[in-house]
């Protein structure tokens, strides 16, 4: 008998869901770092056995929404609770239980078997743990709680094992050999995008978005062309930098970590355009793969 289902990874920012998800699925598929809101879309990657598909998918924290981007944002943390077989409700040891009670209370309200998993118990004692879980199990009580540490990879074992018990009968959704939903030009700026979140702060990774405009594969390299947007000139010369040092920064991160994921010398050009108010205009966001997945 085949089992297979989607097990999809909810809660707030900065919790660890990426770091966890990378794990489970053995690949580095969601960008994670120490950064909140890195994650802005659902990301599913996909481990497949003999007699098991599970289709994970990472998505963005849940964040009371500030402007259209953060809404489809939340919008992708929603529709994960619509089709999972299994829901991993991720927070750690130093966040408030309450912080997001609207989203909580539409988990309380599933059918469907919620595992809750405190991250980074690595920074807390066994006492505060253990206040900790007492608390969680009262706002969700009919959760599994497993305590774990994504980083340090406790628990993830464990964790997996729980999973496939869950899992229903069913033929796999995916073929066989496929390890994500996504294509290759998603993890391209992707990749460009995280070498910008932990190279540059304030706001300027989170008015950055990345568009592949050329991926040419040959047998021996591949040729990409990305464009790095911003929304205002003032950030188009923090990005590019004195003398063009900071965008070769991180071109040069960026190309050693995409030659690592595809396994192939890349040649990478980066340019950065202004594109005004981006992040608020619908049009947009549709053309960077944001819209609403409920709609």
């Amino acid at each position: 008998m085949h089992k297979a289902g989607f097990v999809n990874i909810v809660g707030n920012p900065n919790v660890g869901k990426s770091t966890l998800m990378n794990q489970l699925v053995g690949e580095r598929i969601s960008i994670a770092t120490f950064k909140a809101q890195t994650t802005r879309h659902r990301i599913m990657g996909i481990v497949n056995t003999d007699d098991m598909q599970i289709v994970f998918s990472d998505t963005p924290g849940v964040l009371k929404p500030n402007y259209k981007l953060q809404e489809s944002m939340l919008a992708f943390s929603e529709s994960a609770l619509q089709d999972a077989d299994v829901l991993l409700y991720v927070t750690d040891v130093v966040e408030t239980p309450e912080k997001n009670m609207e989203f909580l209370e539409k988990v309380q309200k599933m059918t469907i078997p919620v595992i809750l998993l405190v991250n980074k118990i690595d920074e807390s004692t066994q006492q505060q743990l253990g206040a900790i879980v007492e608390k969680w199990h009262s706002l969700l009580p009919n959760a599994e709680i497993l305590p774990i540490s994504a980083k340090n990879k406790f628990g993830v074992d464990m964790l997996l094992k729980r999973i496939k018990e869950l899992l229903p009968d069913s033929p796999p959704f995916f073929d066989k050999d496929q390890l994500t939903d996504k294509p290759a030009r998603f993890f391209v700026s992707e990749i460009i995008r995280e070498k910008i979140l932990l190279y540059y702060d304030k706001e300027i990774p989170y008015s950055v978005e990345v568009r592949v405009e050329r991926f040419k594969e040959t047998e021996k390299n591949i040729h990409i062309n990305a464009i790095i947007y911003v929304e205002r000139d003032s950030q188009k010369g923090i990005i590019i930098g004195h003398q063009g040092m900071a965008l070769k920064k991180v071109s040069t991160e960026a190309r050693k970590a995409l030659e690592k994921f595809f396994d192939k010398p890349i040649f990478l050009e980066t340019f950065v355009k202004v594109d005004k108010d981006w992040r608020s205009s619908d049009k947009e966001l549709n053309i960077f793969g944001y819209m609403d997945p409920l709609s």
